[in-house]
């Protein structure tokens, strides 16, 4: 804000209150005009503070060589006020160490700040000098240099991000019944013995108590036949196809039901698959030999000759091994509906152990206040020792702005992740400590944490890196960096939302472009969604030229 200020040389004021010389009076006249500078021409909160820099120029002939000026500058603002460092600047001839002020003129440039207080934005600052001359002190007018304080920078959400850990809660669990007779080698003939085996009985039970679930539903059927791995590729896929040939003809002595018109007929041929998982779960003395060769060759005639040459391990595998690979399965796909949301609530209080863990944290999540999902956190968290219940409490309890209650819940999670981390450096952003906090967020490196980061730079008046790091989470946050780094369609692009303080956000992008019926039209909408909001509106200096 440059002020050119139509003043008595305040040297000529000092001359005439000591002497009566008119030829001395009329020396001091010949300069009149003072300068006055002030950075930013309307102030604003960038940080904690508000920052000005301030530049007088005196003229020549305007400072009188014996004469010294103290000015203070002050910040005024709804009946208080807030008094800066005051300066102190002599003539050439004072024999003392403050900055000279030449009388042929010159620069002075300061740089100070006022604290954010209440009803700054209201605010105008003024110099408050007094001259002194052979020890007599002149009073030198107040003088207005700047008018208001921008707190857009205020309109961030600080509270921190972070998101609760979820649930794996699954309305539909898909489940399979299944059973298997055995083949006896190089033959498709299913023996009656084996339709009477253990497994194809469980099979048998599973259907009849699927039947009467009506929360069953069949989504497939299949018959998945296979040969051991022994014998050549070419042959043990005719003999698979055969298997799976004789397994369909048995599907409705085995499941007591015809074969469905959908029903999946698969034939593997060698089963190297079942080969490998047969061969980890053994206790045979050369298994990681073995298995090295599964990894080293994929043709399969290749891997059966490596481990035909292991001559005494091979002994074992035929014996114990590929036996088991001599099968047939008969498979039912099914479709178990879950409880429902309204069948969780009624659970939760009525019968709230037949919750199991991730039943728990979905009802904690749909519960209607914070005090019931706490209750419903906590019971999973002495039930299930629940890490991600805990996680959980902590986030509420940032919701609520309780920074310590939130670190006596992290604390005790026993698998710390980066969530947790970046959980902590909010904790230590709700408790003021920003350096510990981006220690933290840095450290996390999460979405959240970086969005985190990014606040954090913006409450410290970093509006440049803050846009950067708010970049990719877009929103209020980032629009809000970006209007303050001089970026407004950056700031335009990152609001997404019609809720008020976007609304409001638009309003201030507006003006800021000199767009006044957009101005209205945003704040309008302000009004209609949040009264409070809009009121500040009245006093924002962003709209000093559009109320």
């Amino acid at each position: 804000m440059k002020n050119i200020f139509k003043l008595l040389a305040l040297c000529a004021a000092v001359a005439l209150a000591a002497s009566c010389s008119k030829s001395r009076a009329e020396q001091m006249k010949l300069a009149e005009n003072l300068m006055i500078d002030c950075t930013p021409e309307v102030l604003a909160l960038i940080g904690d503070q508000i920052p000005v820099d301030l530049a007088v120029t005196y003229p020549d002939g305007y400072f009188h060589p014996k004469a010294t000026l103290e000015v203070t500058p002050v910040l005024v603002y709804q009946g208080d006020e807030q008094v800066g460092p005051t300066f102190t600047y002599q003539g050439e001839k004072v024999l003392d160490n403050y900055k000279v002020v030449p009388n042929s003129g010159g620069t002075v440039r300061e740089h100070f700040n006022f604290a954010y207080d209440e009803g700054v934005e209201k605010a105008y600052l003024e110099l408050r000098s007094v001259a002194y001359y052979k020890g007599r002190p002149i009073a030198i007018p107040n003088i207005k240099v700047a008018d208001g304080t921008i707190l857009t920078q205020q309109l961030a959400k600080a509270s921190g991000t972070y998101t609760p850990k979820k649930d794996n809660y699954q309305a539909v669990l898909h489940e399979q019944a299944e059973g298997q007779v055995m083949y006896d080698y190089n033959s498709s003939v299913i023996k009656n013995n084996e339709l009477r085996s253990t497994s194809v009985k469980e099979l048998q039970a599973a259907l009849e108590a699927i039947a009467a679930d009506p929360r069953y539903s069949v989504a497939g059927t299949k018959v998945v036949a296979y040969a051991s791995p022994e014998g050549g590729q070419a042959y043990n896929a005719k003999l698979s196809d055969q298997r799976a040939s004789s397994a369909q003809k048995a599907w409705s002595q085995v499941t007591g039901e015809k074969a469905p018109d959908n029903l999946e007929i698969r034939s593997v041929g060698q089963d190297w698959e079942g080969f490998k998982e047969a061969i980890e779960k053994s206790n045979l003395e050369d298994k990681d030999l073995i298995l090295r060769v599964l990894s080293m060759y994929s043709d399969p005639a290749v891997r059966e000759s490596e481990i035909r040459n292991m001559s005494q391990v091979y002994t074992e595998i035929n014996k114990n091994v590929f036996p088991e690979l001599r099968r047939a399965r008969f498979i039912t796909e099914l479709d178990y509906q879950n409880y429902s949301e309204e069948e969780l609530v009624a659970l939760a209080n009525n019968a709230i152990d037949v919750l199991d863990e991730e039943g728990l944290l979905r009802v904690a999540s749909i519960a209607e206040t914070p005090a019931r999902k706490t209750q419903l956190y906590e019971r999973a968290v002495s039930r299930f020792d629940s890490d991600r219940a805990r996680f959980n409490l902590a986030a509420l309890a940032l919701d609520n702005s309780r920074p310590d209650a939130a670190a006596r819940y992290l604390s005790q999670i026993k698998k710390p992740d980066a969530d947790v981390t970046n959980a902590q450096g909010v904790v230590a952003l709700q408790r003021g400590d920003r350096k510990a906090a981006a220690d933290l967020f840095r450290r996390a490196g999460t979405p959240d944490a970086k969005a985190n980061l990014g606040l954090v730079e913006l409450l410290d008046g970093n509006y440049d890196a803050a846009a950067r790091d708010l970049k990719e989470s877009g929103g209020m946050n980032a629009a809000i960096a970006n209007i303050l780094a001089g970026d407004l369609d950056a700031a335009d692009a990152a609001l997404t939302c019609k809720c008020a303080k976007s609304e409001y956000i638009r309003a201030i992008i507006a003006a800021r472009r000199g767009r006044a019926s957009e101005v209205k039209a945003h704040l309008d909408n302000v009004e209609k969604a949040d009264a409070t909001l809009f009121q500040r509106s009245k006093t924002d200096v962003e709209f000093a030229n559009y109320r």
